[in-house]
């Protein structure tokens, strides 16, 4: 816990918004959130955090064919740095 909490203590000093996205993969679901990260990160700067809100996926001849992940994904807002 006290990696947690150092951590925590550094966030209180921040403003952050907050914006939620889908990452989709027919690899995994750990893959869909990288996918998803990877391509928020080209248009947002300063990316701190993220949280898995949803899993769903597509199923094709009955087996799973393709992961999506939604997330929210927290950035510091520029003034803040």
């Amino acid at each position: 816990m006290q990696g947690w909490w150092s951590y925590a203590r550094h966030m209180t000093d921040r403003t952050y918004r907050v914006t939620e996205i889908v990452g989709t993969s027919p690899d995994g679901v750990t893959e869909a959130v990288d996918n998803g990260i990877k391509r928020a990160a080209q248009t947002l700067r300063h990316l701190d955090w993220f949280e898995v809100t949803d899993i769903r996926g597509q199923i094709t001849d009955a087996a799973v064919s393709h992961y999506q992940v939604t997330m929210k994904i927290g950035f510091r807002l520029e003034d803040d740095e």
